[in-house]
């Protein structure tokens, strides 16, 4: 595959999701032999999230002056990418509608809603503004062979199959024992907390709780105080996770309750049981999307009505977890459908390509 410049234009816009996407894809094209420069107008998270940083990937601060203006001065990248509706600075754009031939990407958020289908691929001519007379091109990640597909890097399948639970977990310092159920909590502030949290202390087998650091970790704290242990349940509080780590830390888990877009992604992949806690949106948009997921995942009824429970519809109590059985079989045939799929980035280099 011909090596491009690529610029990555993205927007922190709350909790760390927007940015994630943007980095898992900047090193996945970077491992591709591609040149990348990431636009960030906040990179604090790039602390925690991936200290290293990565070969090939160059961060670049959105606000400095300076940097705008040395980018100016540079031959403008081969692909723009335009990550959730983000509208990179106009300088910029400028410079790039001066060579033709360019390739601007309109990357969209996640949906399993059927008009991903029909929109992605689809051009979007831009009439004013510095990039007036281009044409961007809509691209939407899927869960269909239809759509943008997922992130996913080429080796994980070998990741996964190498990867030693107990050995991570003792390397974490995580006081796990033998037959105790393993649970991540990745989450906002879901009204069904209390309950989930009084589920697991009734038994009936014991459980070690894992929370993830910030919003998750605040709102367990806010109901449990400095308890560590309740009945059944056993909590372990969890520092920021770099990537890698947070996706080793859905592979040893039994089940994976994750919030937003990226770590969906992520525990899809993990092939474990998972709850969604969907991004809320003030006109009740999010149902439509959770609903069109449920249906596109095959979720049994009871692993539908705890996420409507865990998300708020409604004023139903929370069902029982199901760790084994339907719910596992439902994750394991996701998993299996996707890795059947053409991954996000040999999609979009594909796209990219077919405009060259």
């Amino acid at each position: 595959m011909q090596s491009r410049q690529w610029d990555i234009f993205c927007r922190v816009i709350d909790n760390h999701g927007d940015l994630g996407v943007c980095w898992r894809l900047a090193c996945q094209l970077a491992v591709r032999g591609q040149r990348v420069r990431l636009w960030i107008d906040d990179a604090a998270a790039l602390r925690w999230m991936a200290p290293s940083g990565h070969e090939g990937v160059r961060v670049i601060d959105w606000l400095d002056a300076a940097a705008l203006q040395a980018a100016v001065a540079q031959p403008p990248p081969d692909v723009l990418v335009e990550a959730f509706g983000c509208e990179p600075a106009p300088e910029l754009i400028a410079r790039f509608a001066e060579t033709p031939g360019k390739a601007w990407i309109n990357l969209e958020y996640l949906s399993a809603e059927p008009y991903v289908e029909r929109l992605h691929g689809l051009p979007s001519p831009v009439f004013r503004g510095p990039g007036a007379g281009l044409t961007k091109r809509f691209f939407y990640p899927g869960f269909t062979p239809a759509t943008g597909g997922l992130l996913r890097e080429a080796d994980l399948v070998a990741q996964q199959a190498g990867f030693d639970r107990t050995r991570w977990l003792s390397e974490r310092q995580i006081p796990w024992q033998a037959g105790e159920r393993l649970v991540s909590l990745f989450c906002y502030e879901p009204p069904a907390l209390a309950a989930l949290l009084a589920q697991l202390a009734r038994g009936p087998e014991h459980t070690r709780l894992l929370v993830t650091a910030g919003r998750a970790a605040q709102a367990v704290r806010a109901l449990l105080g400095a308890e560590e242990a309740r009945g059944a349940l056993s909590i372990s509080y969890l520092p920021y996770l770099t990537q890698p780590d947070f996706d080793h830390l859905l592979w040893a888990c039994d089940l994976n309750f994750v919030r937003g877009e990226d770590s969906l992604v992520r525990g899809l992949w993990a092939g474990a049981p998972l709850v969604w806690q969907i991004y809320p949106q003030d006109d009740d948009a999010h149902h439509v999307k959770l609903g069109a997921w449920l249906d596109w995942l095959g979720a049994p009824p009871s692993l539908r009505l705890f996420h409507h429970a865990w998300n708020g519809f409604g004023d139903g109590p929370l069902p029982p977890l199901e760790m084994q059985g339907p719910w596992r079989e439902t994750a394991r045939n996701a998993r299996e459908r996707l890795l059947a799929q053409d991954d996000l980035v040999t999609q979009l280099q594909e796209m990219v390509g077919q405009k060259s």
